[in-house]
């Protein structure tokens, strides 16, 4: 067996090189690939380098190390199984209840010997009964969505405070200056540095993130259903699933069909 290979994420250097000796002294065999200080630079370090075990910060810049687990799991190749998930966390309150109740591990910020012993002790374990690579990436895909449902845990994980609901969408265009009724809008699709927003007749372009629009937009009325698109649910016509298993939705004013991510399949159950 190949020696293992570690990725750990965390926004504060001392802490990152904390825990990177900690694990030196417990796990000779592990090779730690990569230390990065947020939560986009984890998804594309792990994406390039396919370790076997992540250590994700529960709060980084960008995304929480939730969020980035949920965004690697959607982005892994089915047929891979899926790294070891380790979720470093400060925030007790919330965080050790839902992580022990979805058997996902965690270490408690500051990092205790004892504690980390515990964790190398079952990564170990886990390698040397490695799951199926399709049904262990359903499990994480799962553990994930129900810890980010969890009340009171995204929002205390969470940097920026919450902000009124939008009604009207600011979309410049050359010297001009569009309002658009947020009730006109059927999907908004992240683009680059750009958010689309689309009508039934238009596209415009903002500039503000998706996260961002996102918590300023009634969750009940627009799905999330991939990183980068939240659709207004009652634009949705028809539900397709093509020969790898994927879901596509089908809108009722639009001709383009957007394709739904691992972790919001859920979403579309027949009732």
């Amino acid at each position: 067996m190949t020696a293992p290979r570690a990725l750990i994420a965390e926004d504060e250097p001392l802490l990152a090189a904390a825990l990177e000796h900690a694990l030196r002294q417990v796990w000779p065999d592990l090779h730690i690939v990569a230390t990065v200080g947020d939560g986009i630079s984890a998804v594309e370090q792990a994406l390039a380098l396919r370790p076997d075990v992540l250590f994700f910060d529960i709060r980084m810049p960008g995304q929480t190390g939730l969020e980035a687990a949920a965004q690697l799991a959607d982005a892994w190749p089915a047929d891979l199984p899926f790294p070891a998930l380790v979720l470093v966390t400060a925030y007790e309150q919330y965080a050790v209840q839902a992580f022990e109740a979805q058997a996902v591990d965690y270490l408690l910020k500051p990092i205790q010997t004892a504690r980390l012993q515990k964790t190398v002790h079952r990564l170990q374990q886990l390698r040397q009964q490695p799951l199926p690579a399709t049904p262990a990436l359903d499990a994480t895909v799962e553990q994930l969505r129900q810890l980010l449902a969890v009340p009171g845990l995204a929002s205390a994980i969470a940097v920026p405070p919450p902000r009124p609901l939008l009604t009207v969408i600011q979309a410049s265009s050359g010297p001009h200056l569009h309002l658009v009724p947020v009730s006109d809008v059927l999907y908004f699709e992240a683009a680059d540095k750009y958010v689309r927003v689309l009508t039934a007749e238009r596209e415009f372009l903002i500039r503000t993130p998706l996260k961002e629009l996102a918590a300023q937009l009634d969750s009940e009325i627009f799905w999330q259903v991939h990183r980068a698109v939240l659709v207004r649910a009652s634009a949705i016509a028809t539900v397709m699933r093509d020969e790898a298993g994927r879901l596509h939705l089908q809108l009722r004013q639009r001709p383009e069909k957007l394709t739904v991510s691992r972790l919001y399949v859920h979403r579309f159950k027949a009732m």
